[in-house]
């Protein structure tokens, strides 16, 4: 029996969607200690995929166990076929809110093809085989996550291979980490899941992706660059958490800029309400939504965090919508895999036990 479990992950977003520059995308994220995916595997005959239920699930997704269980079967499936081996049994024991922003897919991927691969005794070689799985096309921050943890800028594609429609699943490799870097230990994320319908994913995300590089404005792109070496590197280098809060989400305001016309603003509703909100609190250091969303992000401290998750409620609040508040860790450890089942219990994270769920109105 093996298990794999690895953390979420956020995505401040892209230093690039524009053809005029010589690379496209060029991700920003930050992997977190939790929620997290965990998945078991051991060897059988053919392949199986349970899911634990609701349990496995986040209470506000509860119907998705289908979809869940659909997505770790297609990954089981190809695990398999990479790895030329009969078969799987594998087991979803938690799994992350799907296409709210926190990377549920490729961490879904990656923790499947590792738990099956450590079943068997095999390497799973996650960044040589995502692509296969279709993971890591245009982001590699999931990938970088999972391997190592940390702050990940990674370096994109070449324009001319990754123009407005993306390579068939299997045809590319996995953007290379350009830079990384610890999170010091007393930085914390706050994170804000309003009650909203997910993200895009699937052909739904290809087509806005592709309508927003053919628009692209590249001096968007200048001035994020200009962000990332000036300001973002050094803060993160610096271990000055405000620094880094408020540089992310400038980058993120400007990746909004690009999308407005694929997700009704800058950021997608009600997200921008609950920026908006958090963005004047005095214990939040900068924030934005993470990828398509709807989750929100703000960067904060162990100092701050009570305070940024009484901010998180508030903006809640004022949205007047519901969800959940939490504050995490960051991780700089990437998965963990266990070729003996046991040794990690599910929700390692003892921040996240403090996840609040609000009614509307609440």
């Amino acid at each position: 029996m093996a298990r794999a479990s690895a953390g979420a992950r956020l995505h401040f977003g892209f230093c690039n969607l524009s053809l005029s520059h010589e690379r496209l995308y060029g991700a920003l994220g930050v992997g977190l200690a939790a929620p997290r995916v965990v998945v078991d595997a051991e060897p059988a005959s053919a392949v199986s995929v349970t899911v634990d239920g609701a349990e496995a699930v986040p209470a506000k997704s509860a119907d998705s166990v289908p979809g869940v269980r659909g997505d770790a079967r297609g990954y089981a499936t190809a695990a398999v076929d990479l790895l030329g081996v009969d078969g799987a049994r594998v087991a979803v024991r938690e799994s992350l809110p799907r296409h709210a922003g926190l990377g549920s897919g490729t961490q879904l991927a990656a923790a499947t093809l590792a738990a099956v691969a450590a079943a068997h005794g095999e390497p799973a070689r996650v960044r040589e085989r995502a692509p296969a799985l279709g993971r890591g096309g245009r982001s590699g921050v999931g990938v970088a996550t999972f391997e190592g943890g940390g702050f990940v800028l990674d370096a994109g594609h070449p324009t001319a291979r990754f123009t407005t429609d993306r390579p068939a699943d299997g045809e590319w490799t996995v953007p290379p980490v350009a830079a990384r870097h610890a999170v010091p230990e007393d930085w914390r994320f706050l994170l804000v899941e309003p009650d909203a319908d997910a993200g895009r994913s699937g052909a739904a995300e290809d087509d806005a992706m592709r309508t927003a590089v053919e628009r692209a404005d590249p001096s968007l792109a200048d001035r994020i660059g200009g962000i990332v070496t000036r300001r973002v590197l050094p803060a993160v280098a610096t271990e000055d958490a405000e620094a880094f809060g408020a540089a992310v989400g400038e980058i993120g305001r400007l990746n909004g800029a690009w999308y407005t016309d694929e997700q009704g603003g800058v950021y997608r509703p009600p997200v921008g309400e609950v920026v908006d909100s958090l963005s004047g609190a005095a214990s939040v250091f900068g924030a934005g939504q993470s990828s398509w969303g709807p989750t929100v992000y703000g960067v904060t401290d162990a100092e701050r965090a009570a305070a940024a998750r009484d901010a998180g409620e508030r903006a809640l609040d004022a949205a007047g919508v519901g969800g959940e508040v939490s504050v995490v860790r960051a991780s700089n450890e990437g998965a963990r895999i266990d070729a003996e089942r046991g040794a990690e219990p599910p929700s390692a994270d003892p921040e996240r036990g403090n996840t609040k769920s609000r009614g509307d109105g609440a």
